[in-house]
């Protein structure tokens, strides 16, 4: 039987992931809502499959689609190998997101009355080396005298409480526009219907990951979400990462880099 401070058992998998870690291109695509993987110890959350499947356990397609963008750019991937919730790495512990007792419209009966000690290994297991990892690998490069651009990549849900979003793809940013800025200059030439800030934007909390490692050290940065439907097979992924790496390649360009 485990014991409560053991977090994962032995045969499961590390809660980072890093692929393409050679990767010569100046981009670090960063997704964290990559799985819906729960770790053992959490059974299902008190959650039926539907719901465990669903968008509010992760993002559906995002990881395939960094995938491609990985290979075009020549870019390192890093993400987060369990569901978000269990921990949604792009929010800070202080905020009622990051371990969720309702999402959307659905209850999460696993996540009710957590402890400070519960809400301490979570942290601790699920946010402190993900976050740790993105820290590293960018020092790492700035001592190495590389440039990095830092792009963060999630899938929304086309309805969201009963109301259908018409946006595509929103291209996101906090207080730094600059690469936003360069990419929406040219996003009327796609076929996408392409907004900024769109479906969420700095207000709903969802620039964490930016503030923490991108803001501080002075990096172009950005946070692209696709609508999830659009990219549930692998011709609309395909589709999505043409658009975007055309998108990140001349706004990138545009900086000088």
């Amino acid at each position: 039987m485990m014991v409560r401070s053991q977090f994962f058992t032995s045969d499961e998998a590390e809660p980072v992931m890093v692929e393409n870690a050679d990767g010569k291109g100046e981009v670090l695509l960063v997704c964290e809502h990559a799985s819906r993987t729960l770790p053992a110890r959490f059974g299902t959350l008190g959650l039926g499959d539907d719901v465990r499947t669903s968008h509010i356990a992760w993002d559906p397609g995002a990881l395939d689609v960094t995938r491609l963008l990985s290979k075009s750019l020549d870019a390192t991937i890093i993400y987060q190998n369990y569901s978000r919730l269990i921990y949604d790495c792009n929010r800070p512990p202080e905020s009622t997101s990051a371990m969720p007792v309702t999402s959307e419209i659905f209850d999460i009966p696993g996540n009710r009355d957590l402890s400070d000690a519960e809400r301490f290994a979570r942290t601790s297991a699920l946010y402190v080396p993900f976050h740790d990892r993105i820290s590293d690998l960018i020092s790492e490069r700035k001592a190495a005298g590389r440039n990095t651009v830092l792009v963060t990549m999630h899938s929304f849900t086309p309805i969201y409480h009963g109301a259908h979003r018409e946006v595509e793809i929103g291209i996101l940013h906090d207080a730094d526009s600059r690469l936003a800025d360069a990419m929406l200059d040219n996003a009327g030439d796609t076929a996408f219907n392409v907004q900024r800030n769109e479906p969420y934007g700095p207000q709903d909390g969802v620039t964490h990951t930016l503030r923490l490692h991108a803001l501080p050290n002075g990096l172009l940065n950005v946070m692209i979400e696709v609508r999830n439907d659009l990219i549930r097979d692998e011709e609309g992924q395909r589709a999505a990462a043409d658009v975007l790496d055309g998108l990140l390649r001349r706004a990138i360009a545009v900086h000088g880099l």
